[in-house]
């Protein structure tokens, strides 16, 4: 594993592609939702993880580095959150952005099973919700779908399509009204910034199931 992220590194660097060095990449990753497993292998698991961490910011790639699922990733490393709703997150370390690394536009489809399908009112105001309560960065999973190579699929029963009723379908074209939706809330968002950036907000209860974020300059 260390070779191999190595070199992914190095070719990385070797095209100038790290935002250190005025590229695109602005955050880089080692491992993946290990945190939902290490417990199986005890002291070796946490081991292995510091290990990892470690070996990673070894490598100096000039931008942060995350692990996605991992409460207890230790400094620089950022601990994020994956799943639904990530909203009620708060990174392990105060100093932390609060990252949402697998926003799930949808789901695998599974052989005999129904097709997945996420709303589309319900992954905006779950974008929108984030970035009111503090979110700093959002990752759609899958904001494009795909197909899985050959025969091959994410586990038993999983059918090679990697649809996953994203805003823009395995076939390359846009779902709507999730995606016309999407880029609406984005505008919205980014028209917010300015607020969203300058103060952290007062909360007041309104009510069962309501409340407000209030901003002051």
């Amino acid at each position: 594993m260390q070779r191999f992220t190595e070199k992914v590194v190095a070719t990385m660097k070797g095209a100038g592609l790290y935002a250190s060095q005025g590229g695109p990449i602005i955050l880089s990753q080692i491992e993946n939702e290990y945190g939902n497993i290490d417990w199986q292998y005890g002291d070796a698991g946490k081991s292995y993880m510091r290990w990892a961490a470690g070996m990673a910011v070894a490598l100096d790639t000039g931008v942060p580095w995350v692990m996605c699922q991992q409460a207890d990733a230790p400094a620089p490393l950022i601990n994020t959150c994956n799943g639904f709703y990530c909203d009620q997150f708060t990174p392990s370390l105060p100093s932390s952005p609060k990252l949402w690394t697998e926003n799930w536009s949808g789901w695998f489809l599974s052989f005999g099973g129904a097709v997945p399908y996420r709303p589309t009112e319900d992954l905006a105001f779950a974008v929108a919700r984030f970035y009111q309560r503090g979110g700093t960065l959002q990752n759609y999973y899958m904001y494009h779908g795909g197909t899985n190579f050959g025969r091959s699929s994410g586990g038993p029963f999983i059918s090679t399509s990697y649809d996953y009723d994203a805003p823009i379908d395995e076939y390359g074209l846009v779902r709507q009204p999730k995606w016309g939706h999407l880029r609406d809330v984005h505008k919205a968002i980014k028209m917010c910034e300015p607020a969203l950036i300058a103060t952290n907000p007062s909360y007041m209860s309104l009510g069962q199931n309501a409340e407000a974020h209030v901003y002051r300059a």
